[in-house]
């Protein structure tokens, strides 16, 4: 009896190892707002669902790096669902205050830019797996809004 238990046990968890997951990928981050209380990025971030069924987001967690520091982090709880066997594109929206800028001036006075890192975990309730974090990274360049951009 033991030794069918341990099969069916084996059985479950290969199916189980063996399903599609939801994958993700940034697709792109834009600056969005430039303002007096600091600038605002939006990230891009493409979902696909591999199921006939919609799955809820639990949340969206952020952060935000340039110069090995953290410049940004947040959540946005409770984003909504990823549509049925089709891909999903979130918004994730960034907040960077003046004051984070300006000790990042050596970065920015070289090139006009910020060089970043996003990391994004995209925090889905699978019904057999419980609540599965994708975790998500991209670098690049930000640029920076000129006053030109303002006038």
């Amino acid at each position: 009896m033991a030794e069918l238990l341990d099969k069916a046990k084996n059985f479950v968890a290969d199916k189980v190892a063996n399903m599609k997951k939801p994958e993700a990928s940034i697709t792109d981050v834009d600056l969005t707002h430039a303002g007096f209380d600091g600038i605002q990025y939006k990230a891009k971030v493409s979902v696909t669902n591999p199921y006939s069924a919609p799955i809820p987001i639990c949340e969206i967690s952020y952060t935000l790096k340039s110069a090995g520091r953290v410049i940004a982090s947040g959540k946005v709880p409770d984003p909504g669902s990823l549509k049925a066997s089709d891909s999903t594109m979130l918004d994730v929206e960034v907040k960077v205050p003046h004051s984070v800028l300006v000790s990042l001036i050596k970065d920015i006075g070289a090139d006009w830019d910020i060089d970043y890192e996003l990391e994004v975990g995209l925090t889905v309730d699978l019904p057999l797996f419980g609540d599965l974090t994708i975790p998500l990274s991209q670098k690049g360049e930000i640029k920076l809004p000129t006053f030109k951009d303002f006038f």
